[in-house]
């Protein structure tokens, strides 16, 4: 029987501290860090994803950053599928993979297998539902999928035209809706470790709010006017991302930029809600409370340990 391939993931919500914990545990593990946000994939998009510096990433390798152009389609089904592929590589090169980030589906994907619908495709009908889209407006196509699929059009922005439209053609196609083929398996396939990372409320919201100052310190609002100025369509997926699309109205004129930053933060605090909501529900996720920063020690060789105990008898540990 083949050996099942290890896997290290940390996850919480934005903000909690999960990139600097990764760093910790890949540098003592001899680990590689997969990204698993759904918006680090974009290039040109440094500040408001939280990348890594390039001084970090040369001291721990990264994968799945800056792999596709803000106007290039992305896909759960692609992650899973880059995602998976990498896992194996860094086993075998006797290396512990961490994939470390905030978006929820794209690593429950991995850890658990989900399949994904493999529908044909109707012309016919995508034609109809643009042109429904282009008449009536985008939020009418999005209620006729939260009618069919609601878990599937909640998690869906409206302006994601291309996949709203692909969630109602494989109900039509097949009578099965997209979260109906997003089945989760019961157990993972990997020798896996899930690390969840929370902190009291306040003190969440305390980080997120000085986050969201930093990011327009560093220049979060130059780097959205580049990225118009490239010619970028503001009603892409990639710029419906946070930080991106509440300072489109700022360049626009529609509001002060002291709105637009309060619009981020409130954004964000309801997203870090969501996140921690999709991770308690997984009944793998061992977590951790980074509240009191003099704990932070002791947590860190902890899952050290952990970890170190786990994979003790595969090579790089």
């Amino acid at each position: 029987m083949q050996p099942q391939e290890r896997l290290v993931v940390i996850v919480g919500p934005t903000a909690v501290g999960k990139t600097a914990l990764s760093l910790t545990l890949a540098k003592r593990l001899g680990g590689e860090i997969i990204s698993g946000d759904s918006m680090q994939v974009y290039r040109y998009m440094d500040i408001g994803t939280a990348k890594v510096s390039p001084a970090e990433r040369a001291v721990v390798p990264h994968h799945l950053i800056d792999i596709v152009n803000p106007d290039e389609e992305y896909s759960v089904a692609l992650f899973q599928q880059m995602a998976t592929r990498l896992i194996r590589e860094i086993n075998q090169r006797g290396r512990l993979p961490f994939i470390v980030g905030g978006t929820g589906l794209y690593i429950e994907a991995v850890t658990h297998r989900f399949r994904f619908a493999q529908a044909e495709q109707d012309p016919q009908l995508r034609e109809r539902l643009k042109r429904l889209a282009e008449t009536e407006g985008v939020e009418a196509l999005h209620r006729r999928l939260a009618q069919i699929d609601p878990v599937t059009a909640k998690r869906l922005h409206p302006n994601d035209v291309k996949r709203v439209i692909r969630a109602i053609e494989i109900y039509e196609l097949t009578g099965k809706t997209m979260a109906d083929f997003q089945q989760r398996a019961e157990q993972s396939p990997y020798n896996l470790y899930m690390v969840g990372l929370t902190m009291d409320r306040a003190r969440l919201y305390e980080r997120i709010n000085q986050r969201v100052d930093q990011m327009i310190a560093d220049g979060l609002v130059e780097e959205v006017r580049r990225l118009l100025e490239r010619g970028y369509d503001p009603s892409l997926v990639s710029l419906q991302g946070l930080g991106y699309k509440e300072l489109i109205p700022y360049l626009q004129g529609a509001c002060t930029l002291e709105e637009a930053v309060a619009e981020i933060k409130k954004r964000t605090r309801r997203f870090a809600k969501r996140q921690l909501s999709w991770f308690r529900r997984m009944p793998e996720v061992h977590w951790y409370d980074l509240s009191n920063p003099k704990d932070y020690p002791t947590i860190v060789n902890t899952i050290h340990c952990t970890l170190a105990g786990k994979f003790a008898h595969t090579p790089n540990i």
